[in-house]
Parts: structure tokens; sequence; C-alpha cells
């Protein structure tokens, strides 16, 4: 083997990176700003400076999908109730952009698909309004109520759900190790389909390395985060508990068959790769488009560009 699982994780992690696609990015945020500064004129006093969050923010995010997440601070006073302040903004986002994008509702944010542009880039942001708890508390506590839709996952009727974006982002703040398998762990989720948020991961991944002791080499550090996973989904009376909010544990957006499925997936994961070191290919490909960026080998010995990945045999092990 010409080439460690720890060399072939780290040039899949170079080929996902967000600098390969400056032009896209600088688009991303130009339009970004444009939709900042036309909810900041419309809304005015009534709100605080919108702030960016979301993976870009919190630099985890991967080349291969992404979108800008927009933030609104409304003040307490700004709309009687919660779902009054997420129609007027849907409403008003709806009629500014209408005609150029894809405007709609979704469990807490209004997404904007833009129509693809003359390079056919199709650009996507996540605008989510909040309103404060108390008049005057936001540009201290940061606190918001974000509304909840119903129809997006909640059995309850329409209702509202506490969050901290501030302290979502610093949670994960100068945590490079643990970014490095948060980004792995988004590559294998998107990659083959996985339906489990990413923050379920973020969250995952930042206990396991204040709980466990994490080291070793990148593809040791990823081994250990899908033990922590693997043993933990399945534990009863175990909490994820969302930095910005202690009272919503996010664990609670599994239930037990989705715990034991993915419980099951790291377990897979694990005894693939340690019986065939191939899989690691499988599970965590090279984003292709970049290849040529790399200056070695990937793949254990093949030369980029110069031939693919081959499937190991399913019926040995299965996927």
């Amino acid at each position: 083997m010409e080439q460690s699982k720890q060399e072939y994780l780290q040039d899949v992690l170079d080929t996902h990176r967000m600098s390969h696609i400056d032009d896209l990015v600088k688009k991303y945020k130009l339009k970004r700003d444009e939709v900042k500064e036309a909810i900041e004129e419309h809304y005015s006093n009534n709100i605080y400076n919108p702030i960016n969050s979301g993976s870009f923010a919190k630099h985890t995010a991967i080349n291969t999908k992404f979108d800008l997440d927009i933030v609104v601070p409304f003040k307490r006073n700004s709309f009687e109730t919660l779902e009054e302040l997420f129609d007027d903004v849907y409403v008003f986002l709806k009629e500014e952009y209408g005609s150029e994008a894809n405007v709609r509702k979704q469990k807490v944010s209004i997404g904007i698909g833009f129509y693809a542009d003359e390079d056919g880039d199709e650009i996507s942001l996540d605008i989510v309004p909040g309103r404060e708890l108390k008049q005057d508390d936001y540009p201290n506590k940061k606190d918001l109520n974000l509304f909840v839709n119903s129809k997006f996952g909640f059995l309850e009727p329409n209702t509202y759900i506490k969050t901290n974006i501030q302290a979502q982002i610093d949670h994960i703040k100068a945590k490079e190790n643990e970014r490095k398998v948060i980004r792995l762990l988004k590559i294998w989720k998107s990659s083959n389909n996985e339906p489990y948020k990413s923050f379920l991961f973020e969250l995952f991944t930042i206990k396991a390395f204040e709980k466990e002791n994490i080291s070793g080499n990148l593809w040791e550090k990823l081994k250990s985060v899908m033990e922590y996973i693997k043993d933990k989904a399945i534990k009863e009376g175990f909490t994820l508990k969302d930095p910005g909010n202690s009272n919503n544990n996010v664990m609670d957006t599994l239930d037990k068959l989705e715990r034991e499925n993915l419980s099951s997936r790291m377990q897979t994961i694990i005894n693939n790769i340690d019986n065939y070191e191939d899989y690691i290919k499988t599970y965590f490909p090279l984003n292709k488009d970049f290849e040529d960026k790399l200056n070695n080998t990937n793949g254990y010995g093949l030369k980029t560009g110069i031939a693919g990945i081959s499937n190991p045999p399913k019926t040995r092990f299965g996927i």
C-alpha cells in the first residue's frame, strides 16, 4: 500500500475544500449581502443586524453541497406573534425575489433558491427569522425564539423553539480536529444519501472529543468518533444538548429505529474498512472535480485522474 488511510482521508478533505470554488462562493456572498441589505432596509428599526450562520460560519462546509444562512434577529415588540413575523418575512422575500427564485417556507427558515444564472450556477440561501425573548435582551444574551412549522416534522401545532445561534457557532470555535471529522462525516452523508442532519454529527463529534480520548491520525480520530456514535446512538438516556438551548436534546429528533440504523451504519463502515481498506473510497470519496489539485497519489497508489475506484465485492462484506 503506497498511501495510508490517513493520507487518503486528507486528500478527501483537500478535494472538498471551499477554496476550490472561490468564484462560486463569491457569487453566494454577493447574493447573501444583497438579501441582507434588502431585509435591513425593509425592516429597519424592527431588527438587529442580521448575522451569518450555518456550516459556512462554522467552517464545516464542503464544496459538494452547501448554502449560506442568514439569521435575522427581530426585536420583541416588532410583531405580536412569531407566526406573524415568519409569514411577513416570507411574503416580503416572495415579493422581492419571487420572479428570480423559488421562495419556500421550511421548518424554521425561508429558503431562497435562485434560478440558474448565465454560468448555470444556482445559489441557495436560508433566511432564519427569530425574535428576542425580552425587549432589548438580544444584544447581551443572543437568545431567540424561532417559529416552527408543524407540517415540517413536528407533531404539535405550529409552535416555537428557543435557540442561540451565536452559542452554536462558539461551540465549535477553534476545534480544528473536530471540524475535520465533521467534514468527513458530512462527505459520507452527502455521498451516500444518508438522511441524518449535519448538526447531529457536529454535536456527536464534539461530545466524543470531550468525553473520550480521541487521538492518533485522521483515520484513527474518525474511527473513534464513529465507534462513539455506534455505542451512544442506542444507549438509553444518552443526550446531545443543543448549545443554543440546553432544553433541546437533538437525539430526540431520532426515533428508536433511526437510532438503531445509525448505530448499525457506523458498525458496518468500521467493519468493512477494517476488513477491506478500499471500502474507505466508497464511504468517503474524493471530489473528482478537484483531483487534479492533489500533488500526490490517491486511492492507495493510483495517480490522480488515471483510474477510478473499483468497488469491492459486495458478496463478501455488503454495504
